[in-house]
């Protein structure tokens, strides 16, 4: 068929001439012709699979949305430096505390406000006061103030060294809000369209289907690692909702929509053959894994918990599943992607049925029922794994749990797989020792720092609601925390593995697999990337051929 892109059409006519697509397609992307020309302007029709509850916070999902309307100090580049964005230089003192921002000159925020080194300052404190959760816990036992030396002059002042700042701010937990915007407006006013310096400006959002973004014509702050200068070439953003995989996958393949989010596995060749162009960006941090009580429960016993990883053929079940598309990792500590990461640590536990029967026997649950779960003293070994259905687990990480659960079986372990919903979830369902035995779930990072804020301990003068594990120590905790005050990286990284094989040592997590961005884009929508810290899309420099 002659394809009517529609990026060409109005937000309002694109939906109408999208469902004559599903008909009139056949599903293939036959791509533009040589030579094709570029269009200025236009639509694009974007398909993601969860919406948040505010454009910026402390989750992913919000930081894919806040990337397009916020700027950061710094971006990541393809080889993991930090490169220029709102800040144009800048750099640390001999003892590492004391950090100097010098920012860019006349950029505004789109209220008319300048961007200053106060109204930068002040969102260091409005994330230490609680803006933004994630944000807050890297900072926390860091941070101590920011302040303005003059107009484009920020210092940021530290109580230890932390070499790996400039990295961790490119992440959109960091992104800077219009302090006039935040002391003025109301939280659900910059919950809804947050004030930045952005190429994109939240123009309305109707919850449950969309986000409708539009350029911001006086675009001047683009990151060095931009592919063009100037405001986006496109004029607007149309950011549907599409929680199904199939619907997202058929709506690309019908010309529905231009570009989507999280590709499923087994979609992954298809799209590929019929042409439509693919991105993959494995998230560095904290693997999809699972954590174990370690104070209350069968997993209090390093022996279960060493069993339990000794009975899952886990690489299997993710090569299954995921279609050569997922990666299985098997650190719990940090994904492969991960700067300092430990490969002795991910080789620690692979299927051995043998050794998770004996190290259950040496635990003393050498009885089995009638069903072949393993008994102690009456009691049967049943485990209960809540996870964030939808939301941190997606459909196929839903069916990678579900593996999980019949070849723990065989050792005899009663897996007890629990689907949380989203609301539920992030209220903190499930989120105390007494109310689960297993943890599911990841946490994205740039550096292996993020093995603090995962495995800090949790003391009552410093609770550490992130330490799904509840294991306290004070070693672990020392081994990270000179972690991420050496400068040297090489020392830097060989701390960080270290503390890896600990938790590898003690059975502490298990890695399943890494956690994907992926992306696939219609071939007349060109310049969609991922960017380096996070994997969300990029739509600022993206534009049309026809």
């Amino acid at each position: 068929m002659l394809r009517t892109p529609a990026k060409l059409l109005s937000v309002a006519t694109a939906g109408v001439l999208a469902t004559m697509a599903l008909t009139a397609c056949a599903g293939g992307a036959t791509g533009p012709a040589d030579g094709a020309k570029r269009v200025d302007g236009g639509t694009i029709e974007y398909a993601h699979q969860q919406e948040p509850a505010c454009v910026f916070g402390g989750w992913i999902e919000q930081a894919y949305l806040s990337y397009q309307v916020l700027d950061n100090l710094t971006s990541l580049d393809e080889d993991g430096t930090p490169v220029p964005w709102l800040a144009e230089e800048w750099s640390a003192s001999d003892d590492g505390l004391t950090w100097t921002f010098t920012l860019k000159e006349g950029v505004e925020f789109t209220d008319g406000s300048p961007l200053t080194a106060e109204a930068v300052a002040y969102n260091f404190d409005h994330w230490l006061g609680g803006g933004n959760s994630t944000a807050q816990v890297w900072l926390d036992g860091y941070y101590e103030s920011a302040e303005a030396v003059d107009d484009q002059t920020l210092v940021v002042n530290l109580s230890a060294p932390y070499p790996r700042l400039a990295d961790n701010l490119t992440q959109s937990y960091f992104a800077i809000q219009s302090q006039e915007a935040l002391e003025t407006r109301t939280a659900e006013e910059n919950c809804e369209a947050p004030i930045g310096t952005g190429a994109f400006v939240v123009e309305e959002w109707n919850r449950g289907e969309n986000i409708v973004l539009t350029r911001n014509d006086d675009y001047t702050s683009w990151p060095a690692n931009a592919k063009h200068e100037g405001p986006a070439n496109v004029e607007r953003i149309n950011w549907r909702f599409v929680a199904d995989g199939t619907t997202r996958t058929s709506a690309l393949r019908a010309d529905e929509v231009d570009a989507l989010y999280d590709v499923p596995a087994i979609e992954w060749e298809g799209l590929d053959t019929a042409g439509f162009d693919l991105a993959k960006y494995v998230t560095p941090g904290r693997p999809q894994q699972l954590s174990f009580d370690t104070v209350e429960g069968p997993f209090v016993d390093e022996n279960v918990r060493k069993a339990f990883a000794y009975s899952l053929d886990r690489e299997t079940l993710v090569e299954t599943i995921g279609k050569g598309v997922i990666p299985f990792e098997g650190n719990g500590g940090v994904s492969q992607s991960t700067p300092g990461y430990s490969q002795k640590a991910a080789d620690a536990y692979s299927y051995d049925i043998d050794k998770a029967n004996e190290l259950l026997d040496t635990a003393g649950w050498t009885e089995t029922d009638a069903d072949g779960y393993r008994t102690k003293d009456g009691e049967t070994l049943d485990v209960t794994l809540p996870y964030g259905a939808g939301s941190i687990i997606n459909a196929e990480g839903a069916s990678i749990l579900q593996g999980v659960q019949e070849q723990a079986k065989e050792a005899g372990f009663k897996v007890e797989l629990i689907p949380v919903p989203q609301s539920e979830f992030f209220a903190g369902a499930y989120s105390t020792p007494e109310e689960r035995d297993i943890s599911a779930g990841y946490w994205t990072a740039v550096t292996a720092g993020i093995l603090h804020i995962n495995w800090r301990q949790n003391l009552p003068d410093s609770p550490n609601y992130n330490n799904d594990a509840f294991y306290n120590d004070p070693v672990l905790e020392d081994l990270i925390l000179a972690a991420n005050s050496e400068a040297d990286l090489d020392a830097q990284n060989a701390l960080y593995a270290e503390a890896q094989e600990y938790i590898a040592d003690h059975a502490l997590s298990i890695g399943l697999y890494d956690r994907l961005s992926s992306l696939a884009v219609s071939p007349y929508l060109k310049d969609v990337w991922q960017e380096n810290a996070q994997g969300g899309p990029v739509f600022h420099d993206a534009y049309f051929v026809e």
